[in-house]
């Protein structure tokens, strides 16, 4: 895809890390301050989860999984309260926060079909500069050429925390049984053979457990700055 002019005064952000980390929120609010696109590559990987779901296709199961994933068409689109998420038209935004599809898509993650298709799509959003994408492998595997690379992270406690204060009313569950869930995530997200979650080499690390939101927004703005400057 050719270049536009200036896409010299742009770069692309790739912030990484653990579930619960804060990762979308930091990701949408860092790109509305910059004026670049944001794209939450969580919420590609849990759209397939849910449409898998929905079809009754299991995570192991790597021939449906290659048909579903040959036909399948994510659309994201800035909304209201974030980005809508559709899926072949119809908008899943709600539906792919479920904790059915949270408690699975770690697994339908790490099938290699899944993960070469939505990487695929990914890259080609970010084609053109200007892109801040949030994920588990994007400054290790997805972007590897970033300006700007971020691993953003935060204690096993401190992410369920977070988890439960959003899930009060609507979906209790017990703050232990979360931090249960997180652990495990975490676990196979690392572990996994096809791009596991690891922090690249050139990104910085950033503990948002004592930050709020608006201070690691700032700190992520502040060092992208400084990335575009170093890059004229």
């Amino acid at each position: 895809m050719a270049q536009q002019d200036g896409d010299s005064d742009r770069i692309n952000i790739a912030i990484d890390g653990p579930a619960g980390a804060g990762k979308s929120t930091v990701a949408r609010l860092v790109a509305g301050q910059l004026g670049y696109v944001y794209i939450d590559t969580g919420a590609m990987y849990r759209a397939v989860t849910y449409s898998a779901q929905r079809l009754a296709i299991a995570a192991n199961e790597q021939e449906q999984l290659g048909k579903l994933m040959k036909d399948i068409r994510i659309r994201l689109e800035p909304g209201e309260s974030g980005q809508s998420v559709f899926v072949d038209d119809e908008e899943v935004t709600d539906k792919i926060r479920s904790l059915d599809v949270t408690r699975q898509v770690s697994h339908f993650a790490a099938s290699g079909i899944v993960r070469e298709v939505l990487g695929r799509m990914q890259r080609e959003l970010a084609e053109r500069k200007g892109v801040v994408m949030d994920g588990r492998d994007i400054g290790s595997h997805v972007l590897p050429n970033a300006e700007l690379k971020i691993f953003l992270t935060a204690s096993v406690r401190e992410r369920a925390s977070r988890r439960h204060r959003e899930l009060s009313g609507v979906d209790v569950v017990p703050l232990e049984q979360l931090e249960a869930e997180i652990a495990e995530r975490d676990r196979l997200d690392a572990s996994r053979e096809i791009a596991p979650l690891i922090q690249a080499s050139d990104a910085i690390e950033l503990d948002s457990s004592g930050m709020t939101i608006d201070e690691v927004v700032a700190t992520i703005v502040r060092l992208s700055r400084t990335k575009l400057a170093e890059a004229k």
